[in-house]
């Protein structure tokens, strides 16, 4: 650190040797604002230790001759953590990275800092990406995957910086390693990256997605009045992801100013943008890239609206199970429209979801009467 090329401004807490330098356990704050708690020898770092940088972000492991030798833990500002090998003070063989939410996001091997070899880049929704990095550390080349949460289904071809180039499907077959191999699908057609705009919900709008087409079909819905409906191709654990939710881009303002009627299969994404499938593309003879839209509402819904970095239509919502779901079930969610009143006025939602709130709570009141 250049912290400790110039000492005279460093403040140490704790024994020194007849030169005055820290020898025992001490704390030496360094100019920069960087702190350091552990062993020293000599004024050298030597035995457990641990760094607090100025900017939050920490650094402890066993330090021989100033350098941190072997297993080491990083802690970044935002609360991720790498857990890292360490060779003279740099990162160097097997690590494995967890965001804020304690979740894995990467798992493979560095060198002298940089990632390198074959890796893994793991999203909190299931999905992974695994290939060799390239001199960067990033993921990119012609032998790439993205592995659905099934981790038997994959796109495989070329990705630039984890980003789908062009791919085709393929099967994922383990080896007793654990490491992946891939058999492309014959005849399989070419996937690419294909995020939707304001104006453009996708360049193939007839291309299903493999893993949503394994899971769920369209069908005449069993709900009254429902139209069509989206029901479960297999059986299901709890917490499978079902089906993707994909449309065009708008703004909240967009869908606020608008009637009811034009807000039928509209999503929220984030605070900024919400997923629309408009007319006429909520038929799926006009649009079939992803079938989220047509899970229908209900208040013991069996499914719940999740975040999805999808290969292909970037940051969307996936549907994903609550509870086991049985083969032909009727997928099901709760659309999550404000209960509360607005102006006496009943709460902010269409008329259908009114007359079917006012039948619940009077189906839950009859219940506990019972």
């Amino acid at each position: 650190m250049d912290s400790e090329d110039d000492n005279t401004d460093d403040v140490v807490e704790g024994p020194l040797d007849d030169d005055a330098q820290p020898h025992g356990l001490c704390t030496v704050t360094y100019s920069s604002g960087d702190r350091f708690e552990g062993h020293f020898t000599h004024g050298e770092k030597n035995g457990k230790g641990k760094f607090f940088f100025i900017d939050g972000s920490t650094l402890e492991g066993y330090f021989v001759e100033d350098a941190l030798q072997g297993q080491g833990i990083y802690t970044n500002e935002d609360g991720g953590i790498l857990y890292g090998t360490y060779v003279d003070g740099e990162l160097n063989g097997p690590a494995q990275e967890f965001d804020g939410e304690e979740c894995l996001v990467f798992r493979g091997q560095y060198k002298e800092n940089n990632r390198c070899g074959e890796c893994w880049l793991f999203n909190p929704d299931g999905g992974s990406i695994f290939g060799e990095v390239n001199k960067d550390g990033e993921m990119t080349g012609e032998a790439i995957a993205y592995i659905y949460p099934d981790r038997c289904t994959a796109l495989y071809g070329s990705f630039v910086n984890g980003e789908l180039i062009a791919a085709r499907l393929a099967t994922v077959i383990f080896s007793k390693s654990g490491r992946p191999h891939f058999e492309i699908v014959p005849n399989s057609p070419l996937y690419s990256y294909d995020k939707s705009t304001s104006t453009c919900i996708a360049t193939h709008t007839l291309l299903p997605d493999p893993y949503e087409s394994q899971r769920v079909f369209v069908a005449d819905s069993l709900i009254k009045g429902a139209g069509q409906g989206l029901f479960a191709k297999t059986n299901a654990e709890a917490n499978t992801v079902m089906s993707f939710y994909n449309g065009v881009r708008i703004t909240h303002t967009e869908v606020d100013s608008r009637d009811w009627a034009l807000n039928g299969n509209t999503i929220s994404l984030d605070e900024d943008t919400v997923i629309d499938v408009p007319q006429p593309f909520d038929a799926i003879l006009r649009y079939c890239a992803s079938l989220g839209h047509k899970a229908n509402h209900s208040f013991t819904p069996n499914c719940r609206y999740d975040p999805f970095v999808h290969p292909r239509f970037g940051t969307i919502k996936c549907i994903r199970t609550l509870r086991p779901m049985q083969k032909d079930e009727e997928v099901t969610v709760a659309y999550g429209y404000n209960h509360e009143s607005t102006g006496g006025m009943g709460p902010e939602a269409p008329d259908w979801y009114k007359r079917d709130l006012e039948e619940f709570k009077q189906s839950q009141a009859a219940a506990a009467d019972c």
